[in-house]
């Protein structure tokens, strides 16, 4: 994904952004500082003055893919030298001092750095490398009216929390974003008032655990549950949603909040990393198999059918072939309509990195993952089988990348549906039934009322 801006001084901005959602967002907020300074875009990344990499540290081959862009970058810039290469982001706030050996990279911003990147970008020269990796515990970027790149303006990340206070023992993310904190009330609704008279359609509120957001005034604690509701009684037309949430902080308010209001969607993505006991404790997860299990069945009580997905991830450190076992066992008892699977990967700078050591072999680490994915496919295409014949209102997105003549959206239980055009518009709500299935697709055919 692509954000490019130029200044009135002619400085000609680039930026690219890898890894998560959250950089997404990131990227929006990036995106309205520089147009504060008069940036607009600039097509061709030939012709940037300045390219900015918005990077993410969570996974290795994140990382991996902005050094492989730094060396095709490293070209581009011995054929033009006037050209300045910022990286901004996890990867800028862990490893600032090794980004900036590369001699690609003239300049570093960390992910709370962000209104001074023209400082930085003016700063940087021929013989100066300038970084600003520093933490403020306060910085929500209030005041920032983050710029959408969603030009068919369909859906949308609101950021509502920064940071992470967790500090799970594998996650570089409360190193490289800081701690917790919540934007306010005031700010959010302020953003959402303004996407909505853009005409949005979809808005999911986000952040690295939306649902411990707290933000408090003299009159009142404001809680996530308080304030999706208040969200989405804002946005009455308008699709909510969230993500990621910390099973921990799940609570039965927030379940009830879902179930009572229409247009919060039944989908909750809920990671859950293992099934063991042993490794949550060592991955201070700070919640046990059992009690991620009793939140699940909490949830399909009072939400039926709700749409449930989650991350998981195999070859821990002293991961067991048991505590592997716990971890299909759990995908097997749940049924979760999708889940994003990986292998562990050491972060350099994380507890586990510091404290534990990374004795599953790589082979076995493989063979685990393939065995998950083969699993929750099976289960994903034996949920998505059991809607075949069922009605869905589904929000259209766009065109299928297989053929012009259909067109995608997502049910509010965040399912994928493939479906013949059929005179069908972008940003429209069409029911249509359900009548072929994949492991990843529903594909359907639009249901006309009589």
């Amino acid at each position: 994904m692509q954000f490019i801006y130029n200044s009135l001084m002619n400085q000609k901005i680039y930026i690219e952004t890898y890894g998560c959602q959250m950089n997404v967002a990131d990227s929006e907020t990036v995106m309205a500082i520089l147009k504060s300074k008069d940036f607009f875009a600039e097509q061709n990344i030939e012709n940037a003055d300045v390219i900015i990499l918005n990077t993410c540290s969570v996974r290795e081959n994140a990382e991996q893919r902005i050094w492989n862009r730094l060396d095709f970058l490293k070209g581009l810039k011995k054929r033009n030298k006037k050209i300045k290469i910022g990286i901004i982001g996890c990867m800028a706030q862990r490893i600032s001092e090794k980004l900036l050996e590369h001699e690609a990279v003239d300049f570093v911003a960390g992910p709370d750095s962000y209104r001074f990147l023209v400082d930085l970008i003016n700063e940087a020269d021929l013989h100066t490398k300038v970084s600003n990796t520093n933490f403020d515990i306060n910085e929500t970027y209030s005041g920032i009216e983050s710029i959408k790149e969603n030009k068919n303006k369909i859906s949308c990340f609101v950021s509502i929390t920064r940071g992470c206070n967790n500090f799970c023992t594998y996650c570089i993310v409360p190193y490289t974003r800081g701690r917790e904190r919540s934007r306010s009330l005031e700010d959010i609704l302020h953003e959402i008032n303004i996407l909505k008279s853009l005409n949005y359609k979809e808005i999911t509120l986000l952040g690295q655990n939306v649902n411990s957001y707290l933000y408090s005034t003299s009159n009142q604690d404001i809680n996530f549950p308080k304030l999706i509701c208040k969200v989405a009684e804002t946005l009455p037309d308008l699709r909510i949603r969230f993500t990621t949430s910390h099973p921990k902080d799940i609570s039965n308010d927030l379940i009830y909040a879902i179930a009572e209001t229409p247009n919060i969607c039944n989908h909750i993505h809920l990671p859950v990393q293992s099934g063991s006991n042993k490794i949550l404790d060592l991955m201070n997860r700070k919640y046990t198999h059992e009690l991620y299990l009793e939140r699940i069945e909490k949830i399909k009580t009072i939400i039926p059918n709700c749409g449930l997905s989650t991350d998981m991830f195999c070859g821990f450190s002293n991961e067991s072939e048991q505590d592997f076992l716990e971890s299909l066992n759990l995908l097997k008892t749940v049924e979760f309509d999708s889940a994003f699977l990986f292998k562990y990967s050491v972060r350099e700078g994380t507890y586990a990195a510091k404290n534990f050591i990374d004795d599953v072999p790589e082979e076995l680490k493989m063979e685990r993952l393939n065995e998950m994915i083969k699993l929750q496919t099976s289960i994903s295409l034996k949920k998505n089988t059991e809607k075949i014949g069922e009605n869905f209102d589904v929000l259209v997105e766009g065109f299928s990348k297989r053929s012009e003549n259909d067109m995608f959206g997502r049910t509010e239980h965040n399912n994928v549906v493939v479906f013949p055009k059929n005179n069908c518009k972008i940003g429209t709500i069409v029911k249509t039934k359900i009548i072929e299935a994949t492991s990843a697709t529903l594909l359907g055919k639009v249901v006309i009322d009589k």
